[in-house]
Order: structure tokens, then sequence, then C-alpha cells
């Protein structure tokens, strides 16, 4: 199903926005749901939001919640997660997530494509 390349990421001051990309190569993206995942040194990985295959569903931490929003657009085989009012405690790896099925999935169990990642770190 080919790779999946992250984008967006950077340092941003507390309060502020990013908006990261993922762009998947190959065909059948819009079969799958898809997530995003995020995770800070010392701790474990965490899901942050994912989309079902046509972005009818859609679910966020309870952290994040209110702050960030998933979108796809499946024609240019891209995920996209919008963040605002980033918070220190937001500052992590961010990856993208291709899932095995087409609904949406909080748990890193049900991806089988990873992307590399791009890093968020958000000063105080």
């Amino acid at each position: 199903q080919g790779q999946l390349v992250e984008s967006g990421g950077g340092l941003v001051q507390a309060g502020g926005s990013l908006r990261l990309s993922c762009t998947a190569s190959g065909a059948f993206f819009d079969d799958y749901g898809m997530g995003w995942f995020r995770q800070a040194p010392g701790k474990e990985r965490e899901g942050v939001s994912c989309i079902s295959w046509d972005g009818s569903t859609t679910q966020y931490a309870e952290t994040v919640r209110g702050r960030f929003t998933i979108s796809r657009d499946n024609a240019k085989n891209k995920l996209y997660l919008q963040m605002h009012s980033l918070k220190p405690e937001d500052t992590a790896m961010y990856y993208c997530a291709r899932a095995q099925r087409t609904y949406c999935y909080m748990t890193a169990s049900e991806y089988k494509s990873w992307g590399q990642g791009t890093q968020v770190t958000v000063s105080t």
C-alpha cells in the first residue's frame, strides 16, 4: 500500500497552531481508516485522533478534543491534523498511520503502516 510521509512539524510557542500533513503513496488510500499518534520522550505512543475511510467518523483523545481537527482528502491521498491552542505537553513526535480496516481506531495495534514521524515542539 505504499509509504506514509509526514510533514508540517516544527517549533511553536504555546497557544500557537500547526498543521500536520501526511502523504500516502500507492493506491487504495480511501480503503483504510487513518490515524495520528504521538510519542514523547520516555512515554508510550498514544493515539491522538483517527478518521474512517470516508471521513464520516472521527475520534479524539480527551487531551486534544476541541483543539485538534483531523481530516483527509482521498483525491489527494492526504491526511491532515490541524492543531490549535498548542500546549507544551503536546510536544512529541507525531506519526500518521494506516489502519488494517476501514474504520477509525485509537489503538496502535489496529494499524499496519507507519510514517517516520514529524517533531512538534511547543515552547512556553
